[in-house]
């Protein structure tokens, strides 16, 4: 065990840094000056130049990315060009909503799609196969601001039941993980129906069957819990996909999150930020397949970490 998640952990240190030399490369792609942006429209040309002496932007390549990799070690993740304050408590503030979106997310699209499912792989090739198909293909292809804007319009507007948008409140939860959770449901359903027949396939669910036991403990003791390791890894990806992807729903429904705060950089370019949130993405991306690993041997008692 010791010895595999020291090599995860060196994988993960190299995966980051590859995540940090792209988002280095952010501030060369995007075709917007920052010095500009700090500087003001007003400024003069020798304002500029002093800030951008400030900033280390007349280093070569090389030179600057060693300081933003030193800076990064230590959690400094630069100055917003819009807001004029450090990014790491920014960004550090806006995690708790969106950390509490995320597990609602998790558990409905769970919720969702599990159910769904075993129902379809328990029932192949029949009406209801093919009804929760067709709804998880429509939920997966719908937009989420599509998807959210109808959900807001329904329960919120014309029948009252929520709130349209804030934070602070389990009612100002359920429409923004609701439509995190139908797409990620419908992924899920499809996953766990193919995950669920080819377990119904193996013999020692046919000796179960023939042994007399009921086919829902048979689907639930045997099936279900073999059937859920690929689900098991979807969520450590989704725990860092909801981190990068809630942009637009959390502009949907009023949400302070990261999403939020992402949308509200990119209007401005403000290249601090957006590079600080895709590192914190990367982060939560790389925990999540870490965990997701390690809860795998628990469900399994057959798999074993290498």
């Amino acid at each position: 065990m010791l010895g595999y998640l020291a090599r995860r952990l060196a994988a993960s240190v190299l995966i980051l840094l590859g995540v940090s030399i792209v988002t280095f490369g952010l501030t060369f792609m995007i075709p917007a000056d920052p010095v500009a942006m700090i500087a003001g429209r007003n400024s003069t040309p020798q304002m500029r130049e002093q800030i951008r002496e400030q900033l280390g932007m007349n280093k070569p390549v090389p030179e600057q990315y060693a300081r933003y990799l030193g800076r990064l070690v230590t959690g400094d993740l630069g100055i917003s060009y819009a807001r004029k304050s450090e990014v790491a408590p920014l960004i550090a503030s806006r995690l708790p909503p969106t950390l509490l979106l995320m597990l609602g997310a998790i558990i409905a699209e769970l919720l969702i799609g599990i159910p769904a499912g075993i129902y379809a792989a328990t029932r192949r090739g029949r009406f209801g196969d093919k009804a929760a198909m067709t709804l998880s293909f429509l939920s997966v292809s719908t937009p989420q601001f599509v998807l959210g804007l109808t959900l807001l319009y329904l329960f919120a507007y014309l029948w009252n039941w929520f709130p349209l948008g804030g934070y602070g409140k389990l009612s100002n939860l359920v429409l923004p993980a609701l439509t995190l959770g139908l797409a990620g449901g419908g992924w899920y359903s499809r996953m766990m129906r193919s995950s669920m027949i080819e377990v119904l396939r193996n013999d020692y669910i046919r000796t179960a069957r023939a042994k007399g036991m009921s086919e829902w403990r048979v689907v639930m003791k045997h099936g279900f819990r073999n059937a859920i390791l690929p689900i098991v890894a979807m969520i450590g990806l989704d725990v860092g996909i909801f981190m990068s992807g809630v942009v637009v729903v959390e502009n949907v429904f009023g949400w302070p999150g990261i999403g939020q705060l992402m949308w509200q950089a990119i209007q401005s370019l403000d290249i601090p930020v957006i590079m600080g949130v895709t590192i914190v993405a990367a982060c939560f991306i790389v925990l999540g397949n870490l965990i997701a690993d390690l809860v795998s041997p628990l469900i399994d008692p057959r798999i074993r970490l290498r």
